[in-house]
């Protein structure tokens, strides 16, 4: 049985591999953290440098994030098998926003049992 860090490592490892492959660069940092029946995921750094002159106009801050969003909703499948594959737990929603001032993202997967109490069970046992 994998420990909390390392399912938190590499679901943050699957997520940077995502970024890579859709996008063409993945985050300065990334950090995944199981919570409950969450795991929160942050990722450093994410826009491009052509984003980052589209957030000089309310347009392109829209622009941004239409994008992103779009490629999210059309991965969601890919996401939840990244998550599942990684816990064995099911991923009951995902959600997610960017922020077009840090360059930072945040995901949150919804999963359908509460995995951090289940890793913490495992450590007291």
């Amino acid at each position: 049985m994998k420990t909390k860090g390392e399912i938190e490592a590499e679901i943050s490892e699957a997520i940077v591999r995502f970024e890579i492959d859709y996008m063409g660069r993945g985050p300065k940092e990334a950090r995944s953290h199981i919570v409950d029946d969450l795991i929160v995921v942050r990722l450093k750094g994410m826009l491009t440098p052509a984003e980052q002159q589209l957030t000089k106009t309310a347009d392109g801050v829209e622009l941004i994030k239409k994008m992103r969003s779009t490629i999210i909703d059309n991965a969601k499948a890919e996401f939840s098998r990244v998550i599942t594959d990684s816990t064995g737990v099911a991923v009951r929603d995902i959600l997610t926003d960017i922020s077009t001032t840090s360059g930072e993202r945040i995901f949150v997967f919804i999963l359908e049992r509460n995995l951090g109490k289940e890793l913490q069970r495992k450590i007291t046992s």
